[in-house]
């Protein structure tokens, strides 16, 4: 066998694990990670790889992440009303965890209809700390979730403890380990 027929070998030996490993992390992230985080972690497992590869092998094996749906506003304002002030002035950074949570309904599209999702989120560290479901996005929607957000504690869900998210200062982390990093600066 010629040198360089061994060497295309190899290099799809070597495609191939890394294949595996990518699709159980796809797996892993309920199959909503795209190229950035399976890169991210990849990196966080000591797995160093080239994000152009990964992206290759991805794409040939038609591995992908989830991406966003065009937006649509199902919000019809009131032309009367006063707006509501902007409480955070549109700075969406906060020094530490708790001083800043903030809300969104989103919408999503269900066999039955549209189903709305009402969050309350930290800034500081993203973790979801409250949300609630119905099929209406009216003011107890909203209401609810923040009851759980006060009543209950954080969510102890993937979204916390698993989704990886990008910080502007500290990189690909869970909003769990966001939340670390700001308790252990603060300790410092």
């Amino acid at each position: 066998m010629a040198r360089g027929e061994t060497t295309r070998q190899e290099r799809r030996a070597a495609d191939d694990t890394l294949a595996h490993e990518i699709t159980v992390l796809h797996i892993a992230s309920r199959r909503t990670y795209g190229v950035p985080r399976i890169h991210a972690e990849l990196r966080r497992l000591g797995r160093r790889g080239n994000r152009k590869r990964i992206a290759r092998i991805m794409r040939e094996r038609d591995i992908h992440g989830v991406t966003r749906r065009k937006r649509r506003s199902s919000t019809r304002p009131d032309k009367k009303a006063t707006p509501a002030p902007d409480l955070i002035c549109h700075d969406f950074d906060a020094e530490r965890p708790g001083t800043k949570p903030v809300g969104d309904i989103t919408y999503l599209p269900t066999a039955e209809g549209w189903l709305y999702l009402a969050c309350w989120l930290d800034l500081a560290t993203r973790e979801v700390v409250g949300s609630a479901m119905a099929d209406h996005h009216r003011a107890e929607l909203v209401v609810d979730a923040l009851d759980m957000a006060y009543g209950r504690g954080n969510l102890e869900t993937f979204y916390n403890r698993r989704r990886l998210r990008k910080h502007k200062i500290f990189g690909y982390l869970t909003p769990a380990e966001t939340r670390q990093r700001h308790q252990h600066t603060l300790a410092a």
